[in-house]
């Protein structure tokens, strides 16, 4: 089963566009590990279309408010539909289970013991100011936190959160998470 976990960094904000809509977002830095490989790297916009081949071959896609932000954002790019990938979102399994949205830092804290390197106001900053790099590295730290995460549920079938001093679970049903389904695509592959 090859598992695709990734996050997306922007070059600009919502107030920038004027409008909620992901979509009229610019990506910055998509930031992806790679279970097949079992290895991480991040892509600029120019490299997008080396992206497209490794997410055609996932057989799911991981990732922290990626069904309303992520996969969105990244369908302006693509000539096919991520949605049609089988697809595994943090952030929505939580809110299915708590019944409210909690934050990636949150969770990662409670359940991990770590934190965010940052936060994404500050990765636009550096966007902006031309560190590159450093926008690279923040984005991989989100896909390391959100891996890590995912690899935490599927063992114990559950998550963790601070609710004010008291670290609480999460439950959380796994069960459907890696099993298979015809989704791969081919639109950018050679026929």
């Amino acid at each position: 089963m090859r598992t695709i976990v990734f996050d997306i960094e922007t070059s600009n904000e919502f107030s920038d566009v004027g409008s909620f809509d992901p979509s009229a977002l610019d990506i910055s830095v998509v930031g992806v590990y790679d279970s097949k490989t079992d290895s991480y790297r991040a892509y600029l916009l120019d490299e997008l279309p080396d992206l497209w081949p490794v997410l055609e071959s996932a057989d799911v896609l991981v990732g922290y408010n990626s069904d309303h932000f992520d996969v969105p954002l990244l369908n302006k790019y693509y000539t096919g539909d991520l949605t049609r990938i089988k697809s595994v979102d943090l952030l929505r399994e939580i809110k299915n289970s708590l019944g409210r949205r909690l934050k990636l830092d949150s969770v990662a804290e409670a359940t991990l013991g770590v934190n965010k390197s940052g936060h994404g106001l500050e990765a636009l900053k550096w966007w902006r100011n031309g560190e590159v790099e450093k926008v690279k590295q923040y984005c991989l730290d989100d896909v390391r936190i959100t891996k890590d995460l995912y690899e935490y549920a599927l063992k114990h079938g559950h998550l963790k959160f601070k609710d004010w001093d008291k670290v609480q679970e999460i439950p959380l049903d796994t069960s459907h998470w890696e099993t298979g389904g015809d989704s791969k695509m081919t639109h950018t592959l050679p026929f």
